[in-house]
This record gives structure tokens, sequence and C-alpha cells, in this order.
């Protein structure tokens, strides 16, 4: 698969071009949401025809959005690409979870250079808008409502995916927030890559260029002035217990998030 961004990083270009269908519905949230729900209604076709959804489908579907966020107005920008190419195996991939956006950004990066999965909860598997898409890149699906239930889940399953080749995407909070609590950063990330013997590669983000809504949590208002940030860490080993490994993983998502302008509570 050819590698949409190459190199380690990416800059939105100052020239990007601009969408004219968001200038005539006045910059509002209407047009990208048009893009953003396309990329859905593609995807679920997609799958309905081919009956999957490949590592090349899904790329190109958030190469899309990429291209949707670029075209109003939104500018991104992603380094430590060369760390996800580091080491051949699959790894566990954790970082934070800040908004939808990320869902569909990610596999434009992972999926050309290690196809990954999801950890999801049932809700999003369930959900008539973006389930179909869900079931088809082979996630994990925890409920969140029995903890432990869920650790026995993704400690067994993603073990399994990742002696197949798979890597897993982890976001070890309870729920997406704007706002970084590292109490709410639990690890069972660390745990699942304790237990398979997989190396770990952190990773930060900041997508509240799209926030999350009031009423409706996938469609919030969208903040065209609030660049969209993505960093990937080196690849580390589980250190004993894993307690020391989490740390690191926590200060390094606070470390970014701060950079960039970004909320961590105390």
């Amino acid at each position: 698969m050819n590698y949409t961004y190459q190199g380690d990083s990416y800059d939105t270009p100052v020239d990007a071009p601009k969408a004219i269908g968001d200038t005539l519905l006045f910059k509002r949230r209407l047009y990208f949401y048009y893009r953003f729900f396309s990329v859905i209604y593609k995807a679920n076709s997609v799958i309905k025809k081919k009956g999957q959804y490949t590592n090349e489908d899904w790329a190109e579907n958030s190469y899309y959005t990429f291209r949707s966020v670029e075209n109003c107005g939104g500018k991104i920008h992603i380094k430590g690409m060369s760390n996800i190419i580091k080491i051949k195996e699959p790894v566990v991939f954790i970082g934070n979870h800040m908004s939808t956006l990320e869902t569909f950004l990610i596999p434009g990066i992972l999926c050309p250079r290690k196809p990954s999965s999801f950890v999801v909860k049932k809700e999003l598997v369930d959900s008539k808008i973006f389930g179909l898409i869900m079931k088809s890149t082979s996630p994990i699906v925890v409920g969140r409502s029995n903890p432990m239930e869920d650790l026995k889940t993704v400690l067994n399953e993603g073990t399994e995916k990742l002696k197949t080749g798979r890597s897993m995407i982890v976001f070890p909070q309870h729920t997406r927030s704007a706002v970084f609590k590292p109490d709410d950063f639990n690890s069972i990330g660390v745990k699942l890559a304790k237990k398979a013997g997989a190396k770990i590669i952190p990773f930060a983000l900041k997508t509240d260029f799209m926030e999350n809504g009031k009423h409706f949590k996938d469609l919030g208002p969208i903040r065209r002035e609030r660049d969209v940030y993505i960093e990937f860490a080196e690849p580390m080993d589980v250190e004993g217990n894993g307690k020391e490994t989490h740390n690191k993983i926590v200060e390094f998502v606070k470390k970014k998030l701060l950079g960039w302008g970004g909320t961590v509570a105390q």
C-alpha cells in the first residue's frame, strides 16, 4: 500500500485548497458534516458491495477525511510517523481520546504501515451510523459496565489479534474529552502489551477542531481556528509491572497537549 503521508512528519500546506461549498454555506458546520457523512456512506457502500472493508479502503476513506478538514480551513500536523515502522512486529498504540475525528484520521496514518484495530465501546458497534464500519475493522468490543470483564476481553482478544499481526489502538479513557484527565487514563493498554509481549507506541492528539456536541456528541461545532495535532512517540517496552511505563505514557500525552495549547486536569 502506498503511504499517503511520506517521511516522519506532515503539515498542511499554506496554500492548501479550500472548498467553495464551505464558503457558500457561510463556513458553518454544514459542509464539513456533508463531507464527513459522505465518508461514512462511501464506506458502508464498499462493505455492502465487497463484503469486507480492507486496510486500503479504510486508509482511503481516512485520507478523504483529512482532506475534508483541510478543505474547510483546518490545519493538520503529524509527527513521529517514522516511529511506527521502526519495528516490524505489531504493537499496542496507546493515547488520549478527544473527539470523533481521530477515529477517522488515525487509520490513514497507521493502516498503510501497520494493519490495526481499535478497542471500542459496544454502543459504537451498535450505532446505526458507525456500526457497520466498526464491525468490519476487526475491533475488540467492550461494554464499559464491567471493568473486570472488559479487561479480560481486551487481554484475551488483543493478544490473539497481536499474534496474527494486527496492532491494537487503545484509548484508555472512560469517554472522549477535550480535557485530559490523567486519573481517568487507565493502564489497560499497558496490561495488554505486557501479556502479549508487544511493544507500545504512545501517541498524543489534539482534535478539538471537531468539538463534542452538547446534545449529540458526534456532531459538535467545527472550530477552524484550532489546529489538529497527532504525534507518535518512540516504541517502548513494558518495564516491570508496567506502572512506570504507564506513567511515561501519561507524561508524554500531558507534555504534548500543553505544548499545543490543550487542557490538562490537575
